[in-house]
């Protein structure tokens, strides 16, 4: 089986859509999927909710779709790093749901295994809880968090064989299994496709049944987040 397509808008092209729901693999700005996002700007498809720990940079990673007006509603743990976000959020352009990093994450593992809910102690008597259920259980309160199943998932990874195991390389690895496994269907951007049977599979973090299609990226852009710190004393 050959997932391989030769391009990331021609994997994108026949199953992207206006209104669905992305999830989108990545830390900061490590193992961004940075061409399938290019390839949705190109698409142009309108009012998305991206799910994401992050919202990327100002004209990098989700940051283009939000200068493009693309997202409509975003689902993340942390935006601090995106001027047009901010501006778009605080003129009602945006819709946000902030999620803690770690429900964020179990949300999406716990669609990927088919479990539609489950209870964390995690933002109890905090906003997070607001409009939710809370349980009792052996003396201590917990809310309930629903899963999260996207339209698309799109993850990078460092290799992957033609039939879509995927290895990721270091920290890069993230959030893409998480994102893999929640995806109805799944895009994957991987820098070297190898042959069916070459990966050790010891060694591969995804299984080839989350994800669909392949797309090579050979010459990704990685770029390194830089600390900034004020003068002013």
């Amino acid at each position: 089986m050959n997932k391989t397509y030769p391009s990331a808008v021609d994997a994108l092209r026949d199953i992207l859509k206006d209104g669905q729901k992305l999830a989108v693999g990545g830390f900061g700005l490590c193992g961004i999927p940075e061409a399938l996002i290019l390839a949705v700007k190109e698409l142009g498809a309108q009012n998305l909710t991206a799910v994401s720990n992050n919202a990327g940079v100002d004209n990098f990673g989700l940051g283009i779709l939000l200068n493009s007006r693309q997202v409509k509603r975003m689902v993340a743990s942390y935006v601090g790093e995106n001027k047009e976000f901010e501006r778009q959020y605080l003129a009602g352009e945006l819709e946000l749901e902030f999620t803690p990093q770690g429900t964020l994450a179990e949300k999406l593992r716990a669609g990927g295994c088919g479990i539609p809910a489950f209870y964390t102690k995690t933002g109890v008597g905090t906003l997070v809880a607001e409009g939710k259920e809370v349980k009792e259980f052996d003396g201590e309160k917990y809310i309930m968090e629903r899963s999260i199943v996207s339209d698309i998932s799109l993850v990078k990874a460092w290799k992957a064989d033609r039939s879509g195991n995927l290895m990721y390389r270091h920290t890069a690895r993230n959030f893409n299994p998480v994102v893999a496994m929640a995806g109805k269907i799944t895009v994957a951007e991987v820098e070297e496709i190898v042959e069916n049977g070459t990966l050790d599979p010891a060694e591969i973090h995804t299984p080839s049944i989350y994800v669909h299609r392949l797309v090579i990226n050979d010459k990704p852009e990685k770029r390194i987040e830089q600390r900034t710190i004020s003068t002013a004393r």
